[in-house]
């Protein structure tokens, strides 16, 4: 397994999540690192992603509760979930794009349920 994403589990709405992804340090360095979700009966749509220097982009629905983050000394990408909503629901992947390549790698998924 190339990466391997954690975190996931059952949060009360407007609680807090970490997600955590790792992986190798010559995948980690090269790449642009992101965060997807895919709800039931739904596509699966990029969340959040960071770049090496660390410029980020955000999708709409998650902006202002959601936060990236890199720890290049840990070859880990994070994502900070607060706030959650019933919507945010879904399974949530982690993606290590390599630049300049068209290789991308994919985590195993880590399942996050928004409910009381």
């Amino acid at each position: 397994v190339q990466l391997q994403a954690s975190g996931g589990g059952l949060v009360q709405p407007g609680g807090s999540l970490r997600l955590s992804c790792a992986t190798t340090g010559s995948i980690f360095s090269g790449s642009y690192m992101a965060w997807h979700r895919q709800a039931p009966g739904k596509q699966r749509e990029l969340v959040a992603g960071i770049t090496r220097v660390r410029n980020t982009n955000y999708a709409d629905s998650v902006k202002g509760r959601f936060t990236i983050s890199r720890d290049d000394a840990k070859n880990t990408v994070y994502l900070q979930m607060n706030s959650v909503k019933p919507e945010d629901t879904a399974v949530y992947y982690c993606s290590a794009q390599l630049i300049g390549t068209t290789s991308q790698y994919w985590g195993q998924g880590t399942l996050v349920t928004v409910s009381s």
